[in-house]
């Protein structure tokens, strides 16, 4: 195949964000015949050879960069990570129990919006009196004493934050890294719970990456609808129904690439110094470029700042 034109303009978006070249120009081969098939990624069956050695290579992929064991499981859902905020709390918040979430920005807020429709939230943290600038420190969050879980956003598209190292808590922790996902390392095997809406940083919208300790899976604390149910999802291998193969498909290619840049700690490298470059500019420029993020919370992911 040739080279994809050199037409391309530079994207900033910060989702559905740029992916690599090199994922794009495979991308465009297999949508028109992939592994010598005669037939393109779209038109194979979810249950065919070709789709079970995507699914199996995706996994292994996202075992090795997240460092996971086997007392994980890894899913590919449908949804995004919006479906996760309801589905979280409708498998693990009991009716009379409390749930702990430091509001960050705009996706905690709706996420404390859908978990308050099956129990207690305990705002560990408002963000919004201090206009979403910072994460919180250990001193600042206000957690109950026997939360069902903590679920908190990695990193903040919106406001430009992120934490930098996850909170401290006894209880399971929950975190949503949907636009930084594998964009650093980050002690993914720690948590009950990770997961991610592939458009920011793995690939195309229409699936989420969930990465969920098997027993807090196992714990739900209450019999939903089977799409609902992270453990009929497990069992049938991310394939209760005509799953999101596009997606997985493309998410698998960009785990690819990111192994081969050098993995995590590599991509971390290259996002500190491009975001450092601006940066600089904002911390140089005498006030006319003001930053949103307080300095010890800036996402190299997401760079906010402000014109007079």
């Amino acid at each position: 195949m040739s080279a994809i034109s050199t037409d391309r303009i530079l994207n900033f978006s910060a989702g559905p964000a740029v992916m690599p070249e090199p994922v794009l120009e495979q991308i465009r081969e297999d949508v028109w015949n992939i592994d010598g098939s005669g037939i393109g990624v779209l038109e194979h069956s979810h249950r065919g050879p070709v789709i079970d050695r995507i699914f199996d290579e995706a996994l292994e992929r996202t075992r090795r960069l997240a460092g996971l064991g086997e007392d994980h499981e890894v899913l590919f859902l449908q949804g995004g990570a919006s479906m996760q905020f309801g589905m979280i709390p409708m498998n693990f918040l009991p009716e009379d129990g409390t749930a702990d979430y430091p509001d960050t920005g705009t996706w905690t807020s709706k996420a404390i919006k859908e978990a308050r429709k099956f129990g207690n939230v305990n705002v560990a943290f408002a963000g919004a009196d201090c206009n979403y600038d910072h994460c919180p420190s250990k001193d600042e969050l206000s957690l109950s004493d026997d939360a069902a879980y903590l679920h908190y956003c990695s990193n903040n598209t919106i406001f430009g934050t992120r934490y930098s190292t996850p909170p401290s808590t006894k209880a399971p922790l929950i975190c949503d890294t949907s636009s930084e996902m594998f964009a650093r390392p980050w002690p993914f095997a720690d948590h009950a719970m990770v997961y991610a809406g592939a458009q920011k940083n793995l690939g195309p919208s229409g699936v989420a990456l969930i990465l969920i300790r098997k027993d807090f899976m196992e714990s739900a604390c209450r019999d939903t609808i089977d799409m609902l149910d992270y453990r009929k999802h497990a069992k049938a291998g991310s394939r209760l129904n005509p799953p999101p193969v596009f997606g997985v498909y493309a998410m698998n290619l960009v785990m690819a690439w990111i192994e081969q840049q050098g993995g995590l700690g590599a991509m971390a490298d290259l996002n500190d110094a491009k975001a450092g470059v601006i940066y600089d500019a904002i911390d140089q420029s005498g006030g006319f470029y003001r930053g949103h993020a307080k300095s010890c919370c800036r996402s190299t992911m997401n760079v906010t700042f402000r014109l007079p």
